[in-house]
């Protein structure tokens, strides 16, 4: 056609058919696949730059040890002593002891057990603290407890620049203040001191509005996490949210860096960066694999399958999430949907098995030390136990059981992180589990340490022996035996002169520490303060 009046009059209406196409399309795309389009764009939506790196110490940095010029100084200060009786609602009377650990890191292996030639508590040390009666400000230190520990890497230069993590969750969570993940991904997501690790987090917050988009992407990027944020949306099932994860983290574009793809929750916790790192270099990337482990409850495993339990940590190689993705319709049919029922429901971690399992010949590759921690009640036979975890799950409450990993790790940043919950033995027979607990056996340690303490409960069904596969059989719990009576950590702070200082607390009406008559072991509450000295 040459007369260009024409020519515009059909530009137009292709033009027309085209707009048209897309706006049906658009109409009928399913949320998942909206989701999972909108990593591939993230540059555009998104205008709150990402943190600089800045000076700081960044990963694959050579570790320097930190160093100190903390002069001890064991006096009691009066402010002091009423703020920790407030904030822990601690009795008239409470005692209290400071004691220093010097750190002696040394090119040894971390050991379950170091039993040590001095005694915790030499003579009379316990401070009673009457703040209406004050007869205390010039105590003297007692000699500080000398601890060799491997030269271990620190949090600081932990490189996960080959992993991409993606965590579905509510804005109500995140921001929450019993539930929040923010201190915990700050932990294994930085270096500590505001610069991303090299780890990228993809997050999809359910039915969040824009500002709660806005807000939490605000927040992560400030602490310094390299992280994008996405809507997610409730009217898709459960099961197919978490499966979504999948595509989502294969199609954005800083996946071309990555080496592997990981599907966790919300309370997912990595202790140890450079452990994660240096297991996965026993694997081979370029193949097709499926990593994690499975629960620690054989009944779970009966009831939902063998597979990657999530709140461990799912590992993909991207071959294989690039397989998931090309079969992702046909793997969240109405069908598939029904055979992930447990029972429990559809369950995502059973979609996602299907998905493997019926399309490849892949097979689960355990990684021993992930732990999903399906446990109920005081987990204190856990973390005392001398292991070195992977991963943590389950710690946050709401029926599993409580910790607080993000104050345990704070050991790390001077010690190093072989030294989360590594195990010391006094000659008194103290055990100090490394930024977990300390903990007195009064009538002596007759048994088995490198068993693990039964203090907690599988459900729903505990038949005693539900733990055994993977805990191995443990030894009966002490609570309310009279034979333990233990200072539980909580808070720790990393101080600008390198030290660490952790504050443990143990109630007098705490109804673990009575004996076989249910009398109390101790009639006033109690303080625990240890300074670490790099």
């Amino acid at each position: 056609m040459r007369n260009p009046f024409a020519r515009c009059i059909v530009l137009a209406v292709v033009l027309l058919i085209l707009l048209g196409v897309s706006w049906k399309s658009d109409r009928i795309e399913n949320v998942g696949t909206k989701i999972i389009k909108a990593t591939s764009t993230h540059n555009k939506e998104s205008n709150i730059p990402q943190q600089p790196l800045g000076d700081g110490a960044q990963a694959g940095d050579l570790d320097i040890p930190p160093v100190s010029d903390h002069v001890m100084d064991c006096s009691v200060d009066a402010n002091y002593m009423a703020q920790l009786k407030a904030k822990y609602e601690l009795m008239d009377g409470f005692q209290y002891f400071k004691r220093y650990v010097k750190i002696n890191r040394k090119p040894i292996a971390r050991k379950s057990i170091t039993k040590l030639d001095q005694e915790f508590l030499p003579g009379d040390v316990l401070k009673s603290i009457d703040l209406q009666n004050p007869n205390f400000g010039s105590e003297k230190c007692v000699e500080p407890l000398n601890v060799y520990v491997p030269e271990s890497p620190y949090p600081a230069t932990g490189n996960l620049s080959d992993f991409m993590f993606g965590v579905s969750t509510t804005f109500k969570r995140f921001s929450g203040e019993k539930t929040t993940p923010v201190n915990e991904w700050i932990y294994w997501l930085t270096d500590g001191k505001g610069h991303s690790n090299g780890g990228k987090l993809i997050l999809l917050l359910l039915d969040a509005t824009e500002e709660q988009i806005t807000h939490a992407r605000t927040v992560l990027r400030n602490a310094g996490i390299d992280v994008d944020v996405y809507h997610s949306d409730s009217t898709m099932e459960m099961a197919v949210r978490y499966l979504t994860l999948i595509p989502t983290l294969y199609n954005h574009p800083d996946r071309q860096n990555k080496k592997w793809l990981v599907s966790c929750d919300d309370d997912t916790f990595f202790p140890s960066v450079h452990t994660l790192v240096k297991k996965f270099e026993e694997y081979d990337h370029t193949q097709q694999l499926y990593i994690g482990v499975l629960s620690e409850d054989i009944n779970n495993v009966d009831r939902h399958g063998s597979q990657a339990f999530g709140g461990a940590g799912v590992f993909l190689s991207v071959p294989l999430a690039e397989e998931i993705t090309r079969d992702y319709e046909t793997c969240k049919t109405d069908e598939k949907i029904k055979e992930s029922n447990s029972g429990w429901g559809p369950q995502g971690d059973i979609l996602l098995r299907k998905c493997i399992y019926e399309n490849t010949d892949v097979r689960l590759s355990v990684l021993h030390g992930l732990y999903q921690l399906d446990l109920y009640g005081d987990p204190s036979g856990f973390y005392e136990a001398g292991i070195q975890p992977i991963s943590l799950h389950h710690f946050k409450g709401g029926g599993w059981h409580s910790a607080m990993p993000w104050e345990y790790t704070k050991i790390a940043h001077i010690c190093g992180e072989d030294c989360t919950l590594q195990r010391f033995q006094t000659a008194d027979n103290f055990i100090i589990s490394t930024g977990f607990s300390v903990v007195h056996y009064p009538l002596g340690v007759d048994f088995n340490l490198q068993q693990m303490e039964r203090t907690f409960a599988a459900a729903p069904q505990d038949k005693g022996w539900n733990l055994d596969y993977v805990f191995d059989p443990q030894r009966p719990s002490l609570l309310k035996t009279g034979r333990k009576i233990s200072w539980d950590l909580q808070e720790a702070t990393v101080t600008p002169d390198n030290t660490v200082r952790q504050v443990y607390v143990r109630k007098a009406n705490d109804w673990r520490w009575v004996d076989k008559n249910e009398r109390p072991m101790s009639q006033v509450d109690g303080i625990v303060e240890l300074v670490w000295i790099p």
